[in-house]
């Protein structure tokens, strides 16, 4: 270890007293068929698969001291080639975070970098060849290594390969930009660095991996490490010779490089500043220049560890990561009752989707009933269908989806469907009348343990359980569309709902794989009411004279996953006016009721764009039928509104106690409307930009909670 190398890690490992350290140890092995002494590295840090490895300032100094043993033994040649390898199941993931978030200054986060370069840059010096042997999930740093290495292999079992840098904020800084397009060629390279990352951190499989070209061989998992080694044995002997392409270092170079920014520019919109830095390293590194290229990243990694975006990233992934696993407010699990059967009332396309993902998330019997026997075949036939099409994908074999057709049924008669079932939730038509009406009927056929659920997405859970005998037993548990793949449940407490439904709901939750967060019994409770208002905003703002174009236009540089009317688009304008004129009802100094979107919502429109040339283009139909005023607003001037509006009604939102922290409000934001990380969900961005205290008076959040520590 070089002495700057050794000063570099112990000032960083100062800085993170609390880092999960990894070992590298080391072994020696005789190849197969008589190549050779070898040493094996194994990174591991002595915990299991749960706790993934990953490299921090003293894991980096465990892994140089590592080298400087296999160094001495190469260049005495003692040794023909030296391996790195994982613990079960993991290789390593990257970078620990935790300390990354720790750190306040500008040559701190420059050594993280340096230290890192300094470290895996010595494979690629030893005087034999190196090979990594991916034998498990392996992300950032733990893909960055290997490729400092001569050679790799991967495991057809490997679940998760990514540089997800770009995703959280960062840019792949321990060598990923520079050597993985001068592997594998640019384009392919921006998919991985770019394209992935910012289609919510795409993973690869094994197979894939191999595909690419970044692994030069593929094994099984059963035996993966066995086959690694003699595939190394045949590679040290010569008897196997690894082809790898030509890299197009011309026009296609560039063609890559230009792709990825029309990539980031469709994701972020010049909003997030981590895909442009690596895409600036990646057309750098067109002339083969390491040296030059490691110092860029170095340069962009400390300058992005210390930027906002980064913060916010890190600061979403622990949301959903961690504060998801830990709801706040939830009730103790022993409250929870068990659930045996489940009832579904309505076996329209909300229901049945319902219907589907209970059937196989909880695996047991699921009734759904509807008005007439059409519509509950046609709910029971679409779950049947799904149960079809995974058996088609191979996702379940043919015993499980009979087991699942066998345990989906409908009926008629509520009394045949739930006089047993243990948890009834409810997908009718969005009127509280209807819904009181369904729920009386529930209660006078159901079990007096069964709790009765609500997917409203908007009315008062207190008022639809008011007419009730048990309204302790109702609680809101309202899932957002699609419902197979976003996470978010909003699980809503009446004035009534006691523990052991609140326990049970949350308990359900769990076993659905869902995102759980506790939501007060407030108008259109989180994500549809700060939605409703970003929407209604925009909508006040065309109305009075705005240009459709210019209205979108000014929400680009927030990098949402798409534009507020495509939004609209996607939740249909019948339901946006529904919401607005329920909160409406509630707030009318601050939620308006749009007599555009009414009109378009008359007239049957599916929404404002036509996409006749494949991208929007504004319906002539919708046009003729906008009646706007003469007030028109610069797309500054419509960012700043409709920010200001939001800062507003998610201080107003903790003021009431709608839920119990604004990172539930975040949490809510990134699992169930596709908020992007870089913004944090929503609240460090009004906190950057200053929307916040200028609105609210302060800050949303803590300094140093996603921003840099004081």
């Amino acid at each position: 270890m070089s002495t700057t190398t050794a000063e570099l890690l112990k000032g960083a490992a100062e800085l993170f007293p609390g880092e999960v350290v990894t070992q590298a140890h080391v072994r020696h092995i005789d190849l197969p068929s008589h190549a050779g002494r070898f040493a094996l590295i194994t990174l591991d840090n002595g915990l299991d698969h749960t706790k993934p490895t990953t490299f921090g300032p003293q894991s980096l100094g465990n892994l140089d001291r590592a080298i400087d043993q296999v160094e001495k033994e190469a260049s005495e040649g003692t040794i023909v080639g030296v391996g790195i390898t994982g613990k079960p199941f993991i290789f390593a993931v990257g970078a620990d975070l935790k300390g990354v978030e720790l750190l306040k200054r500008h040559e701190d986060a420059l050594a993280i970098g340096k230290g890192g370069h300094d470290v895996f840059r010595r494979l690629s010096g030893l005087a034999v060849p190196t090979f990594t042997y991916y034998n498990g999930a392996a992300m950032g740093g733990g893909v960055e290594v290997g490729l400092h290495c001569s050679y790799r292999t991967v495991t057809a079992a490997l679940p998760a390969f990514s540089l997800p840098e770009v995703f959280l904020g960062l840019v792949p800084g321990w060598g990923g930009c520079a050597l993985l397009p001068n592997l594998i060629g640019a384009d392919r390279a921006v998919s991985v660095i770019i394209e992935n990352s910012l289609n919510q951190n795409r993973q690869l499989k094994g197979k894939q991996v191999f595909e690419l070209g970044i692994a030069d061989a593929i094994f099984e998992g059963a035996d993966f490490l066995e086959q690694s080694l003699i595939w190394t044995s045949a590679v040290l002997r010569g008897e196997l010779q690894v082809a790898r392409p030509e890299i197009d270092r011309g026009a296609a170079w560039d063609q890559a490089v230009e792709r990825g920014r029309a990539i980031a520019d469709s994701k972020v919109h010049g909003a997030a500043p981590a895909a442009y830095r690596a895409l600036e390293i990646i057309a750098a590194a067109k002339d083969g220049d390491l040296g030059a290229g490691f110092d860029a990243e170095d340069v962009a990694l400390a300058d992005l560890i210390m930027g906002g975006e980064l913060r916010s990233g890190i600061y979403a992934f622990n949301l959903v990561q961690k504060r998801a696993k830990r709801p706040a407010g939830a009730p103790d699990k022993s409250l929870a009752r068990p659930v045996t059967k489940v009832g579904v009332v309505g076996a329209g396309l909300m229901a049945s989707q319902l219907a589907l993902l209970f059937l196989r998330r909880l695996e047991v019997p699921v009734v759904l009933t509807d008005i007439d026997q059409e519509r509950v075949d046609k709910g029971v036939g679409y779950v049947h269908a799904e149960i079809d099409k995974l058996l088609g994908k191979r996702r379940i074999n043919q015993d499980k989806a009979n087991r699942y057709k066998a345990l989906v049924t409908g009926v008629l008669d509520k009394a045949d469907g739930f006089a047993d079932a243990d948890f009834i939730i409810e997908a009718v038509f969005e009127e509280i009348g209807v819904k009181q009406q369904v729920f009386a009927e529930v209660e006078a056929v159901a079990p007096a343990h069964a709790i009765f659920a609500t997917n409203t997405s908007s009315l008062s859970v207190s008022e639809m359980a008011s007419k009730l005998k048990h309204p302790e037993r109702v609680v809101g548990f309202h899932f957002f569309n699609p419902v197979a793949i976003l996470p978010l449940l909003e699980i809503v407490r009446g004035e009534q709902t006691d523990d052991a439904a609140l326990a049970t709901a949350f308990g359900v939750a769990r076993k659905l794989k869902k995102t759980a967060v506790l939501v007060k019994d407030a108008p259109a409770f989180v994500v549809n009411r700060i939605l409703t208002r970003f929407m209604g905003e925009i909508q006040n703002i065309i109305d009075e004279g705005t240009p459709v174009a210019v209205a979108e236009k000014g929400i680009e540089p927030l990098g949402l996953p798409m534009s507020p009317l495509v939004l609209l688009e996607l939740v249909g304008p019948a339901i946006g006016l529904h919401v607005s004129e329920t909160l409406n009802r509630a707030f009318p100094e601050r939620f308006t009721v749009s007599e555009n979107l009414a009109a378009v919502v008359k007239a049957g429109k599916r929404g404002f764009y036509v996409y006749d040339t494949g991208a929007p283009v504004l319906d002539p139909e919708v046009e003729a039928l906008l009646k706007q005023g003469d007030q028109v607003l610069t797309a500054d001037q419509v960012r700043t509104r409709v920010l200001d509006a939001v800062a507003q009604e998610i201080g107003l939102m903790l003021d009431e106690g709608v839920v119990a922290e604004a990172q539930d409000i975040d949490l809510c934001l990134i699992t169930g409307a596709g908020w992007p990380f870089h913004l944090g969900g929503i609240t460090p961005y009004l906190d950057r930009e200053g929307y916040s205290e200028r609105v609210y008076g302060k800050k949303f959040l803590a300094q140093g909670v996603a921003s840099v520590p004081a």
